[in-house]
């Protein structure tokens, strides 16, 4: 059985992971309306990725008999100034789920939960993925530094995520 505290910061990251899933929708729909596909294909791809994740910690509450506590989530931004704009933001919103992710590895070893300490480490793994990702596509941006044949390079780069 969850003790409630853990129980409580787990349902807050389910709202952080279903929220980040929302956030790169309206990522996807920035740049479909920018005519950049590859990029939206990206963001598409990333949005479905962090419905997982929350799914993941959603079972694992009802696995060790804890009640899931789905809360509101926020309308994310919708407007940017460029494709470095949004992946920047997309940069600083992993590093806020790392933090989370951390202070929930550190919550779960205070209160000597093992079991939710091994679960998460998971999650710690796929954070250094998650910034690495979008940290390589930021340097790729400021190289580009906006200049229309890159964009276009690149957007048709990202367009190839998932057919690996």
């Amino acid at each position: 059985m969850l003790e409630s505290e853990i129980t409580k910061a787990l349902n807050g990251q389910i709202k952080m992971e279903f929220f980040s899933s929302y956030i790169y929708l309206a990522m996807a729909a920035y740049f479909e309306n920018a005519n950049l596909p590859g990029f939206g294909h990206w963001m598409h791809l990333q949005s479905r990725e962090e419905t997982e994740h929350g799914m993941r910690i959603f079972r694992y509450i009802i696995e060790r008999g804890g009640a899931v506590d789905l809360q509101g989530l926020d309308t994310p931004p919708k407007s940017y100034k460029s494709p470095l704009d949004v992946f920047e933001a997309a940069l600083a919103h992993e590093r806020k789920v790392t933090a989370s992710i951390n202070a929930l590895v550190e919550l779960a070893q205070s209160k000597k939960d093992h079991a939710t300490e091994v679960f998460l480490q998971w999650f710690v793994k796929e954070q250094v993925e998650e910034e690495a990702n979008a940290d390589a596509i930021v340097q790729m941006l400021r190289l580009a530094d906006n200049t229309p044949g890159a964009l276009f390079m690149l957007d048709k780069e990202l367009g190839r995520r998932g057919s690996e």
